[in-house]
């Protein structure tokens, strides 16, 4: 590979250029962006080596989509028709049902990997992209078998680049499983920062008292609303029943602190605390 062309150079598309540059200098990185706040940044740091215009990714080796989930819908397609036939075409959105659906007849389908790489921060931009966000991290991949066997190695290629465990997924099981332990995580995150905004008004008080519990629960609610929301809206089915599995256990816990049953709050936890073997299994 020659080019790759970048959609979207933020948090997600800025890291992925960093982690190819840094060990594929000769690689050229073009940046498109609506935004040309974010292209002027990525240039000057470095990121990209150059900006394009959406019509260029006819010359690209490689195109990779890191945009909003709605936008990449209606964008992806649009790129497919402009590509040659030899070139690879990946999508890195935190839902796949859609996307995969809105280019399952499209005549080069088998130019495109539909991919999900499980990494992020709750920052955005192209000045919150650092080298090595990937770095052990798991991608999913979804209906890999639609994709060019060569093109499925290329994009192998760049993945070990960048670190990256690899697991296989068909969109259903991939939107319905990333419902439980990202989408969720995020509602969580916001809705117990609106809870605490709106119960203490005096910010000093949030600030002198929260310590790192509060913090690190909270941290997620720092992420972009223009990402999240179109998120929320194509995965709405899952996340509505990840909402009412949560739901029903808070208000279950709920019950046991008005009728004194401690004990019952003790042992949901001793039994939830099995996640901390589950996660150091991930790490």
């Amino acid at each position: 590979m020659k080019n790759i062309y970048i959609i979207g150079v933020g948090l997600i598309g800025g890291s992925i250029a960093k982690d190819i540059k840094h060990l594929n200098p000769e690689i050229t990185i073009f940046g498109i962006d609506t935004n040309e706040d974010h292209l002027n940044d990525a240039l000057a740091l470095k990121i990209i080596d150059e900006k394009a215009e959406f019509e260029d990714v006819k010359h690209a080796d490689a195109v990779i989509l890191t945009i909003p989930v709605d936008a990449a819908v209606t964008v992806l397609p649009k790129v497919l028709d402009l590509v040659h036939d030899n070139a690879l075409v990946m999508e890195a959105g935190s839902t796949k049902v859609a996307i995969c659906k809105a280019v399952e007849n499209h005549p080069k389908r088998r130019n495109f990997l539909a991919t999900h790489p499980i990494a992020g921060t709750e920052f955005s931009g192209p000045k919150a992209a650092f080298a090595g966000l990937f770095q052990g991290k798991t991608n999913i991949i979804c209906e890999v078998e639609k994709t060019a066997f060569q093109l499925q190695e290329r994009a192998l290629s760049i993945f070990k680049i960048m670190g990256m465990r690899i697991r296989y997924m068909n969109p259903e099981a991939h939107d319905k499983h990333i419902a439980y332990v990202s989408h969720l995580s995020h509602i969580s995150a916001f809705m117990l920062g609106k809870t605490v905004i709106e119960k203490e008004k005096n910010e000093r008080d949030i600030f002198d008292m929260a310590g790192s519990g509060f913090a690190s629960t909270v941290r997620l609610a720092k992420s972009s609303p223009d990402m999240w929301t179109p998120i929320f809206k194509q995965n709405k089915t899952n996340v509505i029943e990840t909402l009412d599995e949560y739901i029903q256990n808070l208000t279950t816990f709920k019950t046991y602190l008005e009728t004194d049953r401690f004990e019952e709050i003790h042992k949901e936890m001793s039994v939830t605390n099995y996640i901390k073997d589950i996660l150091n299994g991930i790490q």
